[in-house]
């Protein structure tokens, strides 16, 4: 049976002023989305077919285009889509514009805000997944197949007329080597930069319970074990498969909340990479995300992830303040763990990155100067910032909530690069003045002033939402000119 899978994005990029730029929406394999791809994989291991729409919410009209072209050819029976808190009111539209002109397909819709917020959905889709979909999709699309009204799949909730069959989630899948590698050829179509750096999914869950964060919620949707690893030899076996589909690459960046919760897997892990690398002509280079815990002997495991190729990690700072860290973000770790961390890390030739948050519910702007300050102490390699924004599931939603700070809708322009509230000692034009001079603030007299601008100018561009459209509307009028000449020609 086809399947269409439908993913949106808030994205673009106003880096390429070049009017022969492809503008595909997603810059490369590195950040394509797990969820649907495992999904497709699978569905395509038991003899379905599967496509992939990516649509982007600023690209207004253009979507209604590209779906009808899509379902005209391909004639899906069903439409998964997927969407996180920010995207669903986009893909809702979608999904009632695909109801009204294509009546006969079946509709359903899964992520973490559907999991989280199931009784707000329902209403405009034919079903909704909570938790993992693999087993639950593949027996909703066995069941259309066969011509059956669906009912009784775990996982799922399905509407019957003005009923609502709501069914239990089963257990979390405990040996994710079962599943096939995810689907990266549904994204090839979408993908800018198909050489640059790609991504393997080594697990799922998280053990830490970050009030930003929704897996405190997520580990509760089912039962069974919800931090779990693939094994070394799987990962390396997905590697090597994807050396077959291409050989430019030599960087691979390992998605995981945190790669060192399990010392034992992870030295077992970069044993086998070494070796793995002693096989290639040119070796691969690795990158990932480490939580910083106190204790933790960090030098034994940055000289392994050395040994191994690993080029860099990113570390989670969020806040310079230990006050907001273990107050507000329950993340319990000292500002002596994250410089010595660094210091490890760089004495065994590792680049590292911050992810920086700003304007967190409780923070101060005294708050955000020790961020500053702490990441002038340690001048990461790069940086990755980014304006707190209150995700319904998380502890912080509910916080703000309580506090009074959520006094309209939230807005999903510019996401995480505008404040959505004023706090009485960190005011909204601070938070977003702090946001754009951010990287000058940490660099300043570390890298040359010219550079630090380009990057203030650029952050004013992208938080600014009625800017991006008129960008977006005149690449757009430039690319259809320089079609016409081609047609011409």
């Amino acid at each position: 049976m086809n399947v269409l899978f439908i993913y949106s994005l808030y994205n673009f990029s106003i880096s390429s002023t070049d009017i022969s730029s492809t503008e595909k929406p997603i810059k490369s394999y590195e950040l394509i989305y797990f969820g649907i791809s495992y999904i497709s994989s699978f569905l395509k291991e038991h003899g379905h077919s599967t496509k992939l729409i990516v649509l982007n919410r600023m690209t207004g009209k253009r979507n209604k285009k590209i779906i009808d072209e899509y379902i005209n050819k391909f004639k899906p029976k069903i439409i998964v889509f997927t969407a996180v808190s920010t995207e669903y009111n986009f893909i809702t539209t979608i999904a009632k514009y695909v109801k009204k002109y294509f009546p006969d397909i079946y509709l359903l819709i899964g992520g973490p805000h559907v999991s989280l917020n199931p009784e707000e959905v329902l209403g405009n889709f034919d079903a909704l997944c909570i938790g993992e979909g693999e087993i639950a999709i593949l027996k909703l699309v066995s069941q259309l197949e066969k011509n059956i009204n669906p009912s009784n799949i775990r996982n799922l909730w399905i509407r019957h007329g003005s009923k609502i069959e709501k069914n239990p989630t089963q257990p979390f899948l405990q040996n994710l080597d079962i599943l096939p590698f995810p689907d990266r050829e549904m994204w090839k179509e979408w993908i800018e930069n198909p050489d640059a750096r790609y991504s393997i999914l080594l697990g799922r869950g998280c053990p830490f319970e970050c009030t930003y964060c929704c897996n405190h919620a997520l580990k509760k949707l089912a039962s069974g074990l919800y931090v779990r690893y693939r094994s070394p030899e799987n990962i390396i076996k997905e590697i090597r498969d994807i050396l077959k589909q291409n050989t430019n690459i030599n960087e691979i960046y390992f998605e995981v909340e945190t790669i060192g919760v399990n010392k034992k897997w992870l030295m077992d892990l970069c044993d086998k990479l070494q070796l793995f690398n002693m096989t290639l002509k040119k070796p691969l280079f690795f990158g990932a995300n480490i939580r910083i815990t106190p204790n933790m002997d960090f030098r034994e495991i940055f000289q392994n992830l050395k040994k191994s190729n690993f080029r860099f990690i990113n570390i989670g700072l969020e806040s310079g303040s230990v006050r907001v860290r273990r107050k507000i973000l329950n993340r319990n770790y000292s500002n002596e763990d994250i410089v010595n961390a660094v210091t490890l890390a760089r004495e065994n030739g590792l680049q590292v990155s911050f992810f920086n948050l700003i304007g967190i519910p409780g923070e101060t702007l005294s708050d955000f100067k020790e961020t500053i300050e702490m990441n002038r102490k340690c001048l990461p390699d790069w940086l990755m910032n980014y304006i707190f924004y209150p995700y319904p599931g998380t502890k912080l939603f509910d916080l703000c909530e309580k506090q009074g700070l959520l006094k309209q809708s939230l807005s999903t322009d510019v996401e995480r690069r505008k404040s959505i509230f004023d706090m009485p000692d960190f005011s909204k034009k601070q938070i977003e003045r702090g946001y754009i001079w951010f990287e000058y603030f940490v660099y300043k007299g570390h890298k040359p002033t010219y550079e630090l601008l380009l990057k203030v100018t650029l952050n004013k561009i992208y938080s600014n939402y009625y800017l991006l459209r008129l960008i977006i509307m005149y690449k757009t009028l430039l690319l259809r000119f320089k079609d016409k000449l081609i047609l011409s020609d």
